[in-house]
């Protein structure tokens, strides 16, 4: 695997591995192994990267396409995100708070004692020299965006810090032996833990306060402070929530208890409602029932009603034919006994008067048992139909 040395000679991976284009592309930015500090554009890593406390790579996975993801997510969900990136900025900034410290107690160790008075006028040159070298800083930038008026106007203050610089260095001076005041007096920078000098000059002082260095740590130290607020504003947002929940648990815990007493208190009242919902679920219950079996009956009555109808047409249309079949006969019955009333008359008038009348008679008493025969056959055939 390919690996380098930085300047302050760590070794540490080289910063477009394969591994870890491989691992980009599998996870995502919830992923604990992301920065999540890098996500919140204020690594440490990425802030010093190409400065003399150069910290090299992140352990942590670091990608513009993760933090671009993040961006659009937390517009509509809040990830947290923000304690683990001060946690992650805590640590360092008491790491490089710890290292100033260290420096302070070197130099104490190293540098002759002074008295308190001469201490305090030394104190003053330093922060002349501060103020110096952010104004100085200034006027390079308004330079650099082309505001010339204004930075005019901060040169004007730079000239102002300098001949009050010049007032301090000669009370210190007068202060100090001449032996002493030529050795250098070192000073921490409370920012960045650099070294100042007492005796050095604005172009030194503007590299130091307009360098990459002291302006990194101090957009740390800003973004620090600006994620506590986050932190404390969203805890207490959260702290609010959680308190509301607990006093609607609290409150329905407290309804539930006063009903449960009430209804201990007053058995028979609670029976009553239960014997009154329990009534009046069976009244509807039973209305129910009702108005199922009437429709039924109606459903009943109807059908019976058109069968019957049915019936009673089927039995006028049977009723109608016999009717007609019973005249068809009787009809044809008189044709044929008028036929032969008619031929007997005929074969009458060829025989004997005697004759005739013996044949009248017969033929008068056939004709009258005929007639009988089909009264009784028509009447039984009409009671059988009814």
């Amino acid at each position: 695997m390919p690996a380098y040395f930085n300047l302050q000679g760590s070794f540490r991976k080289a910063p477009h591995s394969p591994s870890r284009d491989t691992t980009r592309q599998r996870i995502k930015f919830s992923d604990d192994r992301v920065c999540k500090s890098h996500l919140l554009n204020c690594c440490p890593h990425d802030v010093l990267s190409g400065t003399r406390m150069d910290l090299g790579e992140c352990l942590k996975v670091h990608d513009l396409a993760l933090r671009a993801d993040y961006e659009i997510a937390s517009k509509e969900q809040d990830f947290f995100f923000e304690l683990d990136a001060m946690d992650h900025l805590q640590s360092f900034i008491a790491d490089c708070d710890r290292r100033t410290e260290v420096s302070k107690k070197r130099l104490a160790e190293t540098q002759e004692e002074i008295s308190a008075e001469v201490a305090a006028k030394a104190e003053r040159v330093h922060e002349l020299n501060e103020e110096i070298g952010k104004l100085l800083a200034k006027v390079e930038q308004l330079g650099a965006e082309g505001n010339v008026e204004e930075s005019q106007k901060v040169m004007d203050e730079v000239e102002k810090a300098r001949a009050k610089k010049r007032e301090a260095e000669e009370v210190y001076r007068n202060s100090m032996p001449a032996s002493s005041f030529q050795q250098q007096k070192l000073r921490v920078c409370e920012v960045c833990s650099a070294y100042l000098g007492l005796h050095d000059n604005d172009r030194r002082l503007a590299d130091h306060f307009g360098g990459k260095l002291h302006l990194g740590f101090i957009e740390i130290r800003e973004k620090l402070e600006e994620l506590k607020r986050v932190v404390a504003e969203k805890q207490e947002k959260r702290n609010q929530e959680r308190l509301k929940r607990r006093e609607e648990r609290e409150r329905e815990e407290r309804e539930k208890l006063r009903r449960s007493r009430s209804h201990s208190k007053n058995p028979k009242r609670s029976r009553s409602r239960e014997h009154r919902r329990h009534r009046s679920r069976s009244m509807s219950r039973e209305r129910k029932r009702r108005t199922r079996s009437k429709s039924r009956e109606k459903r009943h009555r109807h059908r019976s009603r058109s069968s019957s109808r049915s019936r009673s047409r089927s039995h006028q249309r049977s009723r109608h034919s016999s009717r007609d079949r019973s005249r068809e006969r009787s009809k044809r019955r008189s044709s044929k006994e008028r036929f032969r009333d008619q031929d007997l008359a005929s074969r009458d008038r060829d025989r004997s008067p005697r004759d005739r009348d013996r044949k009248d008679k017969k033929r008068s008493y056939e004709s009258a048992n005929g007639r009988s025969e089909d009264r009784r056959s028509s009447e039984e055939r009409e009671a059988g139909e009814i």
